[in-house]
């Protein structure tokens, strides 16, 4: 097989892509052989005989049919998870939305006459203080300390 390495090359600076990209019709090999400068090339690239291939580009239908699945909820379970919780979702949001959850709850008690306000702000300033886990771990300390008797 005959070296093509030099025509390659100078066809790949005059079109300015990679060696990997360029075609040379194999019927018409004699023709490139024989080209040895610049302007022979060129030539030929004006001839059709050298061609620049395509670019090639990773299909995106695998990750389409993916990421529909992720919107839905799949292939989100522990084996698919890496780092830490907190690389999912950072400390301070995590805090945001369980105070937030917490204040509303306690606002709603004390709107509709559940609590009074002296013991609204003092709940308040526990949860602020971070004593409650969780909303449910809320409602559990208000039961167990008689606040109110029985909450959903």
């Amino acid at each position: 097989m005959t070296d093509l390495s030099l025509q390659k090359r100078l066809a790949a600076e005059i079109l300015g892509v990679g060696e990997s990209r360029i075609w040379i019709d194999p019927s018409r090999i004699d023709e490139v052989v024989d080209a040895i400068t610049r302007n022979d090339v060129k030539k030929l690239i004006k001839d059709g005989v050298i061609q620049v291939k395509p670019v090639h580009v990773n299909s995106r239908e695998r990750w389409r049919k993916r990421h529909e699945q992720r919107k839905k909820g799949r292939r989100r379970g522990y084996g698919k998870r890496k780092g830490k919780k907190t690389a999912r979702r950072r400390r301070k949001e995590e805090w945001m939305y369980r105070i937030r959850k917490i204040r509303r709850f306690l606002r709603y008690l004390r709107d509709h006459g559940v609590i009074d306000r002296k013991t609204y702000r003092r709940l308040y300033m526990l949860a602020k203080g971070g004593t409650f886990r969780s909303l449910n771990s809320l409602k559990h300390y208000m039961r167990e300390k008689g606040i109110v008797k029985e909450i959903r």
